[in-house]
């Protein structure tokens, strides 16, 4: 807690507004803006106490599943020194202090690196945008809610000393009271009288108290409401004088629309309007079923400008972009010495478009009143997306309010705020309350897919099998380069021109082994597929690649996989110990022929995890049969946050594995239901066991840990099943 003075805990109060203990992420001052209820207290920009005790936690983060509001609010009240029972949370208000650089940083993987630095992470005259991303909510807050909790705990311990006329570091706090020997004080009796006093400087963190709720499998807080189905999203706002809308969106690409039948949509009974605007049109009706009817009786054709979306236009494409130069990602050493001539072993391997397909469809609803807009969304960058919907409403963002909802699942997709800025029109059109919900079939024609890649690997082995140079060629259309157009400030544009370098579209590539010589480049394919980020990023498909053909090596050098990669971590302590864990564990019998196991191993967010698989084909098809996960994570905060995040990445790695993907034919994609995107169902979940590590490092990231390293985990146990190796993803046994 380096770092932590009096200037950055802004203490003060009045009658009527309780203690306010407000934590500055940065070096400027920016006003708390926390709403209290009646008998609320604000406690700064972090923390509400209320008269009956219960404490509210602000949360920045957006939740749709991976636990980050529980995780902060475990963290507040266990450095306050509260009660888990009456503890809860709301989402943060917009506000600059609750800016996520290290997110940005982290998701754009250091992207655009021509721009500064204090650009990058929230410097100079821009503050970086609230964020949910990379895996980044206990990375970036843990220490501002720390010190914010700390700071109230001291107050309050003031507070109550004052009347007990006692010295205040003589007092503790324990389950929501201030104690010191038999006497005690509820925290909401304490909030008003601890309002006028300051906090010691630094503020106390991890003493006093402090200590009791970490490392504890405490239940969580989004659970009850989500189980009993009474959690509200974006598609359940439910208003007087609502109307539901329906939409439908032209190709990918420059569509424009050509024709409608109005006539036939306003047959359809409870029809209340249809809005027009060139990519796509709307229904509007007393009913999401009579919006949907009205919508397919519209029969809108859209003609597409430019080349045809189809999977022989991305082969193709990606072919044409590795006879390119390429931009190089990272490289050491002399390879192209290494890499010519006879012995050298190579592969080309592919993967397909991969979309998100969560449970919850893109959904938002808006109402246009006295010339304000107020927005309930899924969102996880609520103050871009204010501003993208106040661009396509026309108006200032500061008649645009929003309201982040909880998500059901996003993975990545609720980066996007289409949904909303589409709601907003037509609610501002149509001047009614408006709840928009795409279809199955419209959020997967129109998604932001993890792109197709296609890779070509090449090594050489030396005397004893060891690998002596590795290149690395990947084609895929940029991702990186428009994320950051959408995340980033106006001079990320000249950034992005002066080094174009996707660093985001080949993140993971670069190998987490001691290699005397690599290349790793880039080679951007002109596709038109909108592209975005998947749980996992690009790491999804790099950790396929590489560790499918660090199996090639392994099975040319005649070695044993797990001895193969741990003789290369050198200074990768922490992934060593994973594989020779998850072999311990897993009871891995060396991957010889016909075991039917196969191993893969990944660093990713300051987090490490090896996954074992063991699988075996039936009728044509792939049936994995047991995962085996290692994970060291850094110090945990709830354990079982951690185990429900790698137990539920593995089941999305393995979703990703066998399916997940789309094809296109004639400008879209192919998937249009669940039904076709091959996705594991409950009797096709293999048997799933996670080791937790323990360790004593900083906490790394977990929702995205455990996806990358599935796929290849299985398709190397499918090779040793079968003596087939399958170089596509999804993986597919061979006709």
């Amino acid at each position: 807690m380096a770092g932590i003075t009096r200037r950055g805990v802004l203490i003060g109060g009045g009658a009527g507004i309780g203690l306010v203990a407000a934590w500055g992420l940065w070096p400027r001052d920016y006003p708390a803006t926390l709403v209290a209820g009646p008998g609320e207290h604000p406690v700064g920009a972090w923390l509400k106490i209320a008269e009956d005790g219960r404490i509210v936690v602000a949360v920045p983060q957006a939740e749709s599943g991976q636990g980050g509001w529980t995780g902060l609010a475990q963290i507040a009240a266990d450095e306050l020194g509260a009660d888990w029972r009456t503890v809860a949370v709301e989402p943060a208000p917009l506000n600059p202090r609750y800016a996520n650089p290290l997110g940005l940083a982290d998701l754009l993987e250091g992207m655009p690196v021509a721009l500064p630095a204090r650009w990058r992470t929230g410097g100079g005259a821009w503050p970086a945008p609230m964020l949910t991303a990379a895996s980044s909510t206990i990375r970036m807050f843990e220490e501002p809610v720390r010190a914010a909790a700390a700071a109230a705990r001291a107050v309050l311990c003031m507070a109550a000393a004052d009347r007990w006329d006692v010295a205040w570091t003589a007092c503790r706090t324990e389950a929501g009271f201030v104690v010191t020997g038999n006497r005690r004080l509820r925290f909401g009796d304490l909030a008003a009288a601890a309002a006028a006093l300051s906090p010691p400087d630094p503020p106390p963190v991890g003493v006093a108290g402090a200590g009791a709720l970490i490392g504890r499998p405490l239940p969580r807080l989004d659970a009850p409401a989500k189980v009993d189905g009474s959690v509200d999203h974006a598609g359940d706002i439910r208003l007087p004088d609502m109307v539901h809308a329906a939409i439908r969106q032209g190709p990918p690409g420059d569509s424009r629309l050509l024709r409608i039948d109005r006539a036939a949509a306003q047959k359809v009974p409870g029809l209340v309007g249809i809005v027009e605007r060139p990519g796509w049109v709307a229904t509007a009706a007393a009913t999401g079923w009579s919006a949907q009817r009205a919508l397919d009786a519209l029969a809108p054709r859209f003609a597409t400008d430019g080349p045809v979306l189809d999977d022989a236009a991305i082969e193709a494409s990606l072919i044409r972009a590795l006879a390119t130069d390429g931009d190089t990602i990272a490289a050491q050493g002399d390879v192209d010495g290494l890499l010519t001539g006879a012995g050298v072993i190579r592969a080309e391997y592919r993967a397909a478009a991969a979309v998100h397909a969560a449970i919850e469809t893109p959904s938002a609803t808006a109402v246009w009143i006295d010339d304000r807009l107020t927005v309930w969304m899924q969102t996880e960058a609520p103050g871009i997306h204010r501003a993208e919907i106040a661009a396509a409403a026309g108006i200032d963002a500061d008649a645009v309010t929003v309201h982040p909802m909880q998500i059901g699942g996003s993975f990545g997709a609720a980066l996007d705020a289409t949904v909303a800025m589409q709601a907003a029109v037509i609610a501002i059109e149509l001047k009614r309350l408006v709840c928009l919900v795409w279809s199955r079939g419209e959020a997967l024609r129109h998604d932001r897919y993890r792109p197709p890649a296609l890779a070509r690997l090449a090594a050489r082995l030396g005397p004893g099998g060891a690998i002596l140079g590795w290149r690395a060629q990947l084609a895929t259309p940029p991702v990186g380069v428009p994320l950051a157009g959408r995340l980033l400030p106006a001079p990320a544009a000249m950034a992005l021109r002066l080094d174009p370098t996707d660093h985001y579209a080949a993140a993971g590539l670069v190998p987490p082994y001691r290699l005397p010589a690599f290349a790793i480049t880039h080679h951007p394919a002109d596709i038109a597929v909108p592209t975005g980020h998947l749980r996992g990023g690009a790491h999804g498909y790099a950790c396929f690649f590489g560790e499918c053909f660090l199996d090639e090596l392994a099975l040319a050098a005649g070695a044993e996989p797990v001895s193969f990669r741990i003789g290369m971590l050198g200074g990768e302590p922490r992934l060593a110990r994973c594989l020779s864990t998850v072999a311990s564990l897993g009871g891995w019998e060396g991957g010889v022929a016909g075991s039917g196991q196969g191993i893969a191993a990944h660093r990713f967010r300051g987090s490490h995890i090896a996954v074992m698989a063991e699988a075996h084909g039936e009728g044509g098809r792939i049936v994995v049969d047991r995962l085996v996960a290692a994970v060291d994570v850094g110090r945990v905060i709830n354990p079982d946050l951690v185990r429900q995040q790698v137990e539920g990445g593995l089941i999305f790695g393995l979703a990703h594995a066998l399916g997940g993907a789309t094809g296109f034919v004639r400008g879209l994609a192919v998937a249009r239901g669940f039904d076709t995107l091959w996705l594991p169902r409950l009797a096709d979940t293999p048997d799933i066991t996670v080791e937790l590590i323990r360790s004593d490092e900083a906490p790394g990231g977990v929702a995205e840990l455990a996806v990358p390293p599935v796929a290849p985990a299985i398709a190397n146990a499918v090779r040793a099943a079968t003596g087939y190796r399958i170089r596509t993803l999804p993986l597919r046994m061979a006709p």
